[in-house]
């Protein structure tokens, strides 16, 4: 796990909290949250959300498609237990870009960066770190950071795809990079119990208060009396019960961690739900490692997997936990606070290729056995869409014949970006955060709030 105070001596959780005091709170209509599910590579969306059956072998696949609760919706096989609470979710079919490899595409995903180019760090910050530090202008009652990654999304190889730009760093995730479904899962440093290291935290505040008293005769500004207050902040994020209760997946019972899956991705998921109810308001989780495969990501060229093999591999424990959780949103009565949003960074080429594979491993052949593929496509992809008080059974959008571009109710990233602030209360079209220059600079460049995802 990562987390971002590492010894109270470098007030790193003080500093956050005094960076979020910095703005004036303003009241809000409700506390709205996003949960994003990420699937780091790119899903391949004719296997799954967009299945064009009629086409040549050539693009189809082999997967069946099958009817959803929703008339006219259909899925793929892969999926059939999000198939039976289709009416829960909204498909948007139109997604599109012009970020061919990974980091591109991802920067353009999660910062609405346009340029096509791959880089190794953002230039501009992602949406999450932007509205963890807009919603700080207001006012909330968790001891919880706002913004938590449950495996978070941070790079993919050696590039950074993820991170604050010229928003301060303060304002990044709480990275929780444990294992939630493994039996000794604990998240240090959240919830102390421990009345001997409660005792201990005591003394090391005790000394720096020592420290800081020695300061206050030089602080003409008042900063340290303010940072007293972030102190007790930082405090209550480590000894308050609240944090620990929320990390704490024994509070489950066993049926529902089972129907969320006894897996890496189900525990995440479920965690997350756990978070929204604490009070998090920004959380994603990437849905990757083993169980996607050979090489551990969505990433289903040839060389890396069979793809298709690769899809049976992973199906099942996704559709597990992402159907559990939007089960959950609703059953719990989250669904008009909670967004949840699926997506990757782009989707896969619809005409199959098939090339030697690099090496043996799951849903992989030997090194040298020719074997199916999917490359990188951004002109025409799915993301899936629930909660957030949103109109849902729907699809919005198509594709193509073939899945290969956009044939009605194009998206762009921006589009994507100011829907999800809109839910979060944040009006992309007027809020700027000033560049490294000083510079104010729209959140958005450009786009709008996709109509039919906007709450009704």
């Amino acid at each position: 796990m990562r987390f971002g105070l590492t010894g109270f001596a470098s007030l790193g959780w003080p500093g956050l909290l005094k960076l979020r005091a910095e703005n004036a709170a303003k009241p809000v209509r409700e506390r709205t949250a996003v949960i994003l599910v990420w699937l780091r590579g790119g899903c391949s969306h004719l296997d799954t959300y967009d299945p064009k059956p009629d086409i040549g072998s050539e693009y189809r696949g082999p997967f069946k498609t099958i009817k959803t609760k929703v008339p006219g919706m259909q899925l793929t096989e892969l999926i059939p237990l999000q198939a039976k609470i289709a009416d829960k979710f909204t498909l948007l079919r139109s997604m599109t870009h012009t970020g061919g490899g990974h980091p591109a595409g991802s920067l353009q995903m999660l910062s609405g960066d346009t340029d096509a180019r791959d880089k190794p760090k953002p230039l501009l910050p992602d949406w999450m770190t932007v509205a963890n530090f807009m919603r700080s202008k207001n006012k909330r009652g968790s001891p919880l950071p706002n913004y938590i990654g449950v495996n978070p999304i941070i790079n993919y190889d050696s590039f950074t795809i993820a991170g604050p730009g010229f928003v301060n760093a303060a304002y990044s995730p709480l990275a929780v990079l444990s294992d939630p479904s493994r039996p000794d899962f604990a998240v240090p440093n959240v919830g102390l119990s421990d009345p001997s290291k409660l005792a201990r935290l005591n003394d090391r505040m005790a000394l720096l208060h020592s420290l800081d008293n020695l300061e206050r005769n030089v602080d003409a500004a008042g900063e340290m009396g303010a940072m007293d207050q972030f102190e007790a902040q930082a405090m209550t994020l480590l000894t308050n019960p609240q944090t620990r209760h929320a990390f704490d997946l024994s509070k489950e019972g066993k049926r529902t961690r089972e129907r969320y899956g006894m897996h890496r991705w189900g525990q995440q998921l479920l965690l997350a739900r756990r978070l929204v109810e604490s009070g998090v308001e920004i959380i994603t989780s990437c849905l990757d490692g083993p169980q996607c495969g050979r090489v551990g990501n969505w990433d289903d060229h040839a060389v890396n997997h069979h793809v298709f093999d690769a899809l049976r591999f992973r199906a099942g424990a996704f559709d597990q936990a992402v159907s559990a959780l939007i089960e959950d949103v609703y059953a719990r009565g989250l669904d008009k606070r909670v967004l949840v949003v699926v997506s990757g960074e782009f989707g896969r080429t619809p005409k199959i290729s098939h090339v030697a594979s690099s090496g043996a491993g799951e849903a992989s052949a030997p090194a040298g056995v020719v074997q199916p593929g999917r490359d990188h496509w951004p002109r025409a992809f799915t993301n899936l869409w629930a909660g957030g008080g949103l109109q849902t059974g729907g699809i919005i959008g198509a594709s193509d014949k073939r899945g290969e571009d956009v044939a009605e109710h194009a998206c762009s990233p921006h589009d994507f970006l100011a829907t999800i602030y809109h839910h979060l209360g944040i009006d992309s079209a007027k809020e700027t955060i000033n560049d490294f220059s000083g510079r104010p600079t729209p959140i958005v460049p450009n786009g709008t709030p996709i109509r039919e995802l906007i709450r009704v």
